[in-house]
């Protein structure tokens, strides 16, 4: 939450307008945004509040914050026609749950990730989706990454999961500072919002930039003693690494995908080739695995294995629905 409010305030601070709509928006779903603060005495319904991110200094751009209504694909569209009708205002749609964006299918498909091929007109949409296998449901889990990620081709859209708050610091800001527009889809965490492992220094937020790959961090971990390559995106990655020092193991490394496209290929391979002793290389995600990005990035995976490497998996077994809906289930599945 930190991360993306630092992201509004130097944008808001450098002439960038900032615009998120959603459901929740003003609070954020999990109580992490508090972007609209609250006078509890108040005697009017519209009177009474303060937008911090309103009062960063005399001459900023404006910040909008607006709780909309319960139709994703009648604000979703009116966000992309916002979006593209103004290039200067990093412009949000943020779903209450990653889940809900399919009641705005029609606005993704035939706008947001084909707009610029039929009709060459660029749009610097941001869509904030939050997913993460939690056990909350079915209908609470999954932002349907497969589906993103199908559509993407010709560079038409960006798709990330950062996995810490400076990664989202940064891929906020690269998505006004660059010098050409395209929309940008991250699939946000919850349960991360308050991992402690998730947190970043100020330095990495100063002097750092957004990474679409992020290498082992254990200097533990020596390149020479890996025989098996973990590969992962998102907050599966905690859990991985909670769970190899549990078992005292110090002969697998996990690397991070947080950018899923456009591939990072020279960023990935970098990283891998690192490990060419390693005989396994395997893929593990959350989603079942018919859904997420697995049938996607095995592909560019294999591109980048060494001779004699092997590729695997580990996920959920294919299913029709994108989660079980009992916590018990949920937590022995994981």
């Amino acid at each position: 939450g930190m991360g993306e409010h630092l992201a509004f305030a130097t944008l808001v601070s450098s002439g960038y307008g900032v615009r998120i709509t959603g459901q929740d928006s003003g609070r954020g779903t999990f109580s992490h945004r508090h972007a609209v603060l609250h006078d509890q005495k108040r005697e009017r319904w519209d009177d009474g509040t303060y937008i911090p991110l309103q009062n960063v200094s005399e001459s900023q751009a404006p910040f909008t914050v607006i709780d909309s209504v319960l139709s994703e694909e009648a604000v979703l569209g009116f966000e992309y026609g916002y979006a593209s009708a103004d290039p200067h205002t990093l412009t949000i749609w943020e779903a209450q749950f990653g889940d809900f964006a399919n009641g705005a299918q029609v606005v993704i498909d035939q706008f947001i990730t084909s707009g610029e091929a039929k009709w060459g007109r660029q749009c610097g949409l941001t869509l904030m989706l939050p997913h993460g296998y939690e056990g909350q449901g079915p209908e609470h889990s999954s932002a349907r990454i497969e589906r993103f990620l199908q559509l993407c081709a010709d560079n038409n859209i960006q798709a990330v999961q950062p996995t810490n708050s400076a990664q989202i610091f940064h891929v906020l800001r690269r998505q006004m500072i660059r010098p050409f527009r395209k929309p940008l889809v991250i699939f946000t965490p919850k349960s991360l919002l308050r991992n402690k492992d998730a947190t970043s220094p100020l330095s990495d937020l100063a002097t750092s930039h957004f990474l679409p790959v992020i290498g082992e961090q254990d200097e533990n971990v020596a390149a020479a003693d890996v025989k098996r390559v973990l590969v992962c995106s998102g907050k599966v990655y905690y859990d991985l690494v909670h769970a190899r020092t549990d078992a005292g193991r110090n002969d697998i490394a996990i690397l991070r995908v947080e950018q899923l496209y456009p591939f990072a290929h020279k960023a990935f391979q970098a990283e891998l080739q690192k490990y060419s002793a390693a005989r396994e290389v395997v893929w593990v995600q959350d989603e079942p695995q018919n859904q997420g990005a697995w049938f996607y990035v095995q592909h560019h995976i294999y591109e980048n294995m060494a001779e004699g490497q092997r590729l695997g998996y580990a996920l959920r077994v294919a299913s029709g629905s994108p989660a079980v809906g009992y916590m018990a289930k949920h937590q022995e599945q994981q």
